[in-house]
Parts: C-alpha cells; sequence; structure tokens
C-alpha cells in the first residue's frame, strides 16, 4: 500500500482561514475555520468550477443563532458555547463537563491511485484532550467513510457521554429521509418523510440483533423526493452491529444537521489516559443523479473495498431447516444429499438441531451452548455426513450460534458468570435463551474454539452460518463487574469482543465462506461484512414479499451478499420461485 502523507495546515497565533476540501469525483465537501478558529462544515455538493472559490463560500452562509450558538459546526462539542445537539459530550477528569475543540491540523494522505485519508487534529485549548476527524475518500465511487478517534492526557479517565462517528450539516431547503423500520419477517420496510423543524431519531438499544426492528441504512435526497435517475440523494450506513443512533435536525434556518454514532443510551464510556476510542464508520454514497447511480456505486466500493470475496463466487445451498426442523437424523440427512448435485447444488447445509447430548437439541429450549455432536441424531458425526455428502458430489456447511446459551445446557450449568443476566432479576428469555457476555475474553475464547474445533476436526468443512437469535433484556456483566469496569461499558464492549472473534476467525480461516443471520435481518452492516460473505436477509421466504424487500436491500448492498431461500412459501410456479 503506497501511502504519502502531506501536512496541509496548521493553527496559527491569528487563527488564518483554513479551508479543507474533502472531494469525490462528483461532490465536495467544505470545511473552513472561522475567526474563533472552530472548524464548521460550509458546503456539501457539487464542486465549484474554481477551487479557489472554495475559500469564499463561507460567505454566502450565516449559520449562527445567539440563543443556541453555531448550527454548522463540524464536530459539535457541548457544556460551552453550544446548546444544539452535540456530537460529543464529556466529562473531564476534575469533573468538568465543559468541552471546546479548536483546529490545530490536517493533512491528506494518498493510500492508493483511488484512495484518499484526510485527518483532521481538533484539541480543547484548556484540557489536554483531543479528537482527529477522518474522512476516507474512494474518488471514482463518490463514497465517504467517516470515522472519529478520541484521545486525552488527563491525569485520571474520561468519561465519554456521547462520541458521534460524523456530524453533517445540508444546506438545502428540502430534505426527504427514507428510513427501514421493520420486525421479524418483515425487514426494511420503507417510509419516505420530508422533515420539518425539529428531530427526527432512529435508533436501537436491543444490543445485540441490533437491527430488528429498525435499520442504520438511510436514504436522504434533497429539494424533492429520491428517484431512481435523477436528484441528489445520499444513500448511507452506519456500521456498527450494536446499538446506533441516527438523529436529523432541521434547524431555524431549515438546513440539515445530521448526527450518527453509537447509541449512547446506557453506554457512558469510561477512557483512560493515552488510550485512544475509535467510533464506528459512517458509510456514504452521493449522486447527483438519482438513487440507481448512487446504488451503483455502493456496490462497486463495496465488492472492491468492503465485503470479504466481493468479486467470487457464492454456493448454492440446499438447507434442511424447513424441511425437517429439529427432527432428524443420520439416515434423513443423508437421503437429503441424493441428487442434490443434479439440482445445480453445490454444497448441503446441516442447520440448528445437531448438537448437545445431557440437553438434546430438539427443540429451541435445550442445548444452545453444548457444542458437541448428538450421539443419537449423528451417530457417526460431522465427518460422516461430509464423507456422504462428498460422495453425491456437494460439499458441506453447518449451522452455530455462538453468542448464545439455554438456560437448560452444560454451558449455562458451569459458566453462569459467562452468561448476560442481572444476578437478583429472574431471567428474561428470547426464544428461550439468553446472551453470553462477549467482553469476558474467556467467552471470546469459547466462541473461537467453536469455529476452530469445527475447523480443526472437519478439515473440509466449505460454509459456516452464524446466528444470532436474541436481544440482550438484562443488561449486566458479571467479568466487567469482577475487573471494576463500568456496566456502561458492556454494549460496545460486546460488540467489540464480536469484531475480536471474528478478526481471529479470518486469520486463521480467510477464504471459507460464512452466511451472516439473525433470525432474519437482525444483522447486515458494513463492519461485519468484512468477515462474512453474505447476509440473510429476512425468514420471509415469500417470493413476491422477498422482491420488494430486497429491492430495498440492493439499495444499499450488491445482490452478491444477500441470501435467498426457495421454500414452499406463497403459492407460486417453482419458476417464479427460482427465478
Amino acid at each position: 500500500m503506497l501511502t504519502i502523507g502531506l501536512l496541509i495546515g496548521c493553527a496559527s497565533l491569528n487563527a488564518q482561514t483554513v479551508t479543507i476540501p474533502i472531494e469525490t469525483e462528483s461532490n465536495v465537501l467544505l470545511l473552513q475555520t472561522d475567526t474563533e478558529n472552530r472548524l464548521r462544515t460550509i458546503y456539501i455538493g457539487e464542486p465549484l468550477e474554481h477551487k479557489n472559490e472554495y475559500s469564499s463560500v463561507s460567505d454566502l452562509f450565516y449559520f449562527d443563532e445567539e440563543n443556541v450558538g453555531i448550527y454548522n459546526s463540524t464536530y459539535t462539542p457541548s457544556g460551552t458555547w453550544n446548546l444544539v445537539e452535540p456530537a460529543i459530550q464529556i466529562k473531564h477528569a476534575d469533573g468538568n463537563a465543559s468541552l471546546e475543540l479548536k483546529y490545530v491540523s490536517h493533512k491528506k494522505e494518498q493510500i492508493d491511485s483511488h484512495t484518499t485519508l484526510t485527518s483532521i487534529l481538533l484539541k480543547d485549548p484548556l484540557y489536554p484532550f483531543q479528537i482527529t476527524l477522518f474522512y476516507k475518500v474512494w474518488k471514482q465511487e463518490n463514497v465517504i467513510e467517516q470515522w472519529t478517534e478520541i484521545l486525552h492526557s488527563e491525569k485520571n479517565s474520561v468519561l465519554l457521554e456521547k462520541f458521534a462517528s460524523a456530524n453533517l450539516y445540508f444546506n438545502n431547503k428540502d430534505f426527504y429521509l427514507t428510513t427501514y423500520p421493520g420486525q421479524w419477517a418483515k425487514e426494511m420496510q420503507p417510509i419516505e418523510t420530508k422533515l420539518s423543524r425539529g428531530m427526527k431519531t432512529v435508533d436501537s438499544k436491543l444490543g445485540a440483533r441490533a437491527m430488528l426492528l429498525y435499520s442504520p441504512n438511510f436514504m436522504l435526497a434533497f429539494d424533492k423526493p429520491a428517484s431512481e435517475n435523477e436528484g441528489t440523494v445520499i444513500l448511507g450506513q452506519l456500521a456498527w452491529s450494536g446499538n446506533f443512533k441516527l438523529e436529523f435536525e432541521v434547524d431555524l434556518y431549515k438546513n440539515l444537521r445530521f448526527i450518527s454514532g453509537i447509541n449512547p443510551y446506557s453506554s457512558a464510556y469510561l477512557l483512560p489516559a493515552n488510550e485512544v476510542f475509535k467510533t464506528p464508520s459512517l458509510i456514504y454514497a452521493i449522486s447527483n443523479n438519482g438513487t440507481g447511480e448512487a446504488s451503483r456505486n455502493l456496490h462497486s466500493w463495496a465488492r472492491k473495498y468492503r465485503v470479504l470475496d466481493g468479486h467470487g463466487n457464492r454456493l448454492t445451498l440446499l438447507n434442511n431447516w424447513e424441511a425437517t426442523y429439529f427432527d432428524f437424523d443420520e439416515n434423513k440427512i443423508t437421503a437429503l444429499f441424493k441428487d442434490a448435485k443434479n439440482l445445480g447444488v453445490d454444497l448441503f447445509l446441516l442447520d440448528d438441531g445437531w448438537f448437545g447430548n445431557k440437553y438434546p437439541r430438539d427443540s429451541d429450549k435445550a442445548g444452545l451452548g453444548d457444542w458437541q455432536e448428538n450421539v443419537k441424531k449423528l451417530p457417526n458425526g460431522i465427518a460422516h455426513l461430509m464423507k456422504e455428502a462428498k460422495k453425491e458430489g456437494v460439499k458441506f456447511g453447518i449451522w452455530i450460534e455462538p453468542e448464545m446459551v439455554n438456560p437448560k445446557s452444560e454451558l449455562y450449568e458451569n459458566h453462569l458468570d459467562w452468561v448476560i443476566r442481572q444476578p437478583e432479576r429472574p431471567e428474561v428469555y428470547y426464544r428461550n435463551q439468553l446472551v453470553l457476555d462477549m467482553s469476558n475474553p474467556e467467552v471470546q475464547d469459547f466462541v473461537f474454539g467453536i469455529v476452530d474445533g469445527l475447523f480443526t476436526e472437519n478439515p473440509e468443512l466449505a460454509f459456516i452460518k452464524w446466528d444470532c437469535n436474541a436481544v440482550i433484556y438484562n443488561a449486566y456483566s458479571e467479568y466487567l463487574n469482577r475487573t471494576g469496569l463500568p456496566q456502561s461499558h458492556l454494549y460496545i464492549e460486546y460488540v467489540k469482543g464480536l469484531y475480536n472473534v471474528l478478526e481471529r476467525i479470518r486469520t486463521k480461516y480467510p477464504k471459507v465462506p460464512m452466511m451472516l443471520c439473525s433470525g432474519g435481518g437482525g444483522r447486515g452492516d458494513y463492519e461485519l461484512l468484512k468477515y462474512f460473505t453474505e447476509f440473510w436477509p429476512s425468514d420471509d421466504t415469500d417470493p413476491i414479499e422477498r422482491i420488494y424487500m430486497q429491492w430495498d436491500y440492493s439499495y444499499f448492498f450488491p445482490s452478491i451478499t444477500i441470501d435467498n431461500h426457495v421454500t414452499d412459501w406463497g403459492k407460486q410456479p417453482i419458476k417464479f420461485r427460482i427465478d
């Protein structure tokens, strides 16, 4: 990778104006310091004909209001001059809750011939506290990835109470927002709203399976409703697999402030000195020619730069779930292999129900967490099934749900301290299960060991379906309690722990296809798709309903990432379902 860094600007005593263009092929995000050396967003739109005009753009607009402060701050602090919704809210080590951020410097790196990375350093003039804003740009695809890094060197830890990934400002006059609420088997249901004065919030507090009710994907159209082939539009996503929050606020000037990041709900984070807190990324494609172009650009970016094996092939698989559910044995499974190759099947996937002995997995009420082959159902183990599948010319894959546990399991009996639960309150179950504490390194080792053990014992295993069916109730970590860390770290450390495990898996097994599943479309984001080749968008396999659902997913994801099953849902002919 070629990386060339150039220091472009730095603060001076007389605070000379600094203008920072973040440029794609068709658009520019223009940032500029003011007379107080605060950084503002002064323009987002098509590039100006002459770049020397950039420095004077701010003369055309005025976005201050004496009752609230500065609307177009590039990263809005709290506790000083600002009274609008902040991007960052903290409490210093001495208890002071004020924050000021002044521009210090910025640099632009040429990562390769297609990609640049601009970083902007802002500091508090009174405290040793700083943030760095990052803008990674894929110029040809008109895609920008934004994130923020927070660092301090105060005497003790600083409490982060809000820590957005991005804080954007749009000075168009009409804004049409499409969001995608849903529920089980009814994911990605689009609602387009013309935004009016005030705040529109889309968020999740579910912990795991965070996309079950609301999606971190959004479509924002300017001046008129979104259309396929005309108009300015942004397709965006917060690439985070836990609680998220998107805030769209139309101000008194009828401009739009947009703040996105981890949901600060029950997530105040105590940051030690000299440790970097990195937010998740906001990823968005901008088009001046409608949603079709924006979507194609996002697809091109995803396949080239983000999705695992984005230009590879995907397997056609036969899954036993809707044929057998939990009611199967070795003979019933091997019978399904017959003629699979002639149907065009590349792989057979054994779904839920293959494990557990003391507590057999004969329903969703027991066995989850006990990852040994059930000797009654599979007396010759997974190896025998793989051998028989190979005879029929198909590969073999398997279903796991390694982040979860049934109370009726050996894992629960032996490692109750690994389970997210309030020790003095009644347990609350979702699909008769609880969530394991992924903030705990021992749990991370256990989850990695499940996958590693399957591959070690079955080297020809060709596919993993990774499920996640529960949300987090009674959020409490015995590990965080034991180590003296705040319970408010749990939601964040859970997701970071998951990413740690997936990084370890991909380091050792870089190429094996894996499907991301979450009781339907409860998970699907561009951070997890670094590690998964595809995701399962919904348990609704009705072919008519899937057309509409997958159309809405397709704005944000290339079709190679979206799985679908042909089942007996619906009354359409088999050819229609397959086509």
